[in-house]
């Protein structure tokens, strides 16, 4: 296989860490932590928050979430007053504390005494210091950010400069949770097998995935709820040529993978899945990543049925099996007219990203 630039096998460091008061005590004796899948609570000043700090930090955590077909956004984030956060408050399974030391008001105040005089020297001596993380600060389960600089405007700048690392930590953080969640309970291991006997690699199934088609080149497993239709489906050929990665490539591969085995109709040829291309303010987004240590190439967009008649949001990952010389597409789709589906595409690539190849597979038990 060609190798790629080294570029996208490396991803740089998302936070600087320095020293802050906020002790952790056991986790042990902590509460579990509370709230919704994707939720964010913002603590600063409330003059700051009506303010320019405070535009910038809400545009960037409930900027529209890519990929659906609807405006939703990345997060939900709810501003709360210092003075007002209590015991209830701070259980919050996300919370960002947001202060610069040129402002004088009670609320800065309260944040800004938290600080070591230590922590303080830090930020002194290099104005690169913005962001601590933490977590289990007050509760089971809780990850915390702290943001901070001289002034309003260093921190507005360390912050777009930073925005998509930030996003990311949030997002790396619900699909830890996610991944304990998911497989905390009963899986399927019978299909499971399957996959590791037949396809020679391995995903993590949750309760209530069934087997819905398998073949020599794709395994499409499926759960059908009353309010929505959760697909994940792995397909794959021989790794011949880098030109595979490119975006149109991958788009005909996914097509004729739909073509020949997804359908509303399998009576009707005219039903079956395709991608979304003629939208054009929802295109197909395409970037380079880092999958498990190897090159891979993400795609999220929109699919829908030849005949018009069904739709919805896809997320996909493409990289190589290098022993075996195979390429693997795998995706995860959902059918959920008229429903939020910002979780439900969370869910989806949280199992997505359970995917080894042949080299990775967990070794069975005796």
């Amino acid at each position: 296989m060609q190798r790629m630039s080294m570029k996208y096998l490396l991803f740089p460091l998302l936070l600087i860490v320095i020293v802050f008061s906020c002790t952790e005590p056991g986790s042990e004796n902590l509460p579990p932590s509370t709230g919704r899948t994707g939720d964010i609570f913002l603590i600063m000043d409330s003059v700051q928050w009506k303010g320019p700090l405070g535009r910038t930090l809400d545009s960037i955590f409930r900027a529209e979430m890519e990929g659906l077909p609807r405006e939703e956004a990345i997060f939900h984030m709810r501003w709360i007053d210092p003075r007002k956060l209590n015991f209830v408050l701070r259980q919050r399974r996300n919370l960002i504390f947001a202060v610069t030391f040129d402002q004088n008001t009670i609320g800065a105040r309260k944040i800004r005494n938290t600080f070591t005089s230590a922590s303080l020297e830090k930020i002194d001596a290099d104005p690169n210091l913005f962001s601590q993380n933490a977590r289990d600060v007050f509760a089971k389960n809780q990850e915390v950010l702290f943001l901070f600089a001289q002034t309003e405007q260093q921190l507005i700048d360390h912050v777009r400069a930073n925005k998509a690392r930030l996003v990311e930590y949030f997002n790396l953080r619900e699909r830890e949770r996610l991944t304990s969640t998911l497989f905390k309970g009963a899986q399927t291991k019978g299909i499971e097998s399957i996959l590791k006997k037949e396809f020679t690699c391995e995903l993590k199934i949750p309760f209530g995935y069934q087997l819905a088609q398998q073949e020599s080149d794709f395994f499409w497993l499926r759960q059908i709820n009353p309010y929505d239709d959760k697909d994940i489906f792995i397909a794959r050929k021989k790794y011949t040529s880098q030109t595979q990665f490119q975006k149109d490539s991958l788009i005909a591969f996914r097509d004729a993978i739909c073509k020949k085995y997804l359908f509303e109709d399998p009576e009707r040829s005219d039903t079956h899945l395709l991608t979304e291309t003629s939208v054009p303010y929802k295109p197909v987004l395409f970037r380079e990543i880092n999958f498990h240590n190897k090159f891979a190439v993400e795609m999220k967009g929109l699919w829908r049925t030849n005949n018009l008649t069904m739709g919805g949001p896809f997320i996909s990952f493409t990289f190589v099996d290098e022993p075996l010389g195979m390429l693997y597409y795998i995706e995860g789709f959902t059918f959920s007219p008229g429903k939020d589906q910002r979780e439900i595409m969370r869910e989806l690539e949280t199992i997505l990203y359970t995917f080894r190849t042949s080299n990775e597979i967990t070794p069975e038990k005796s």
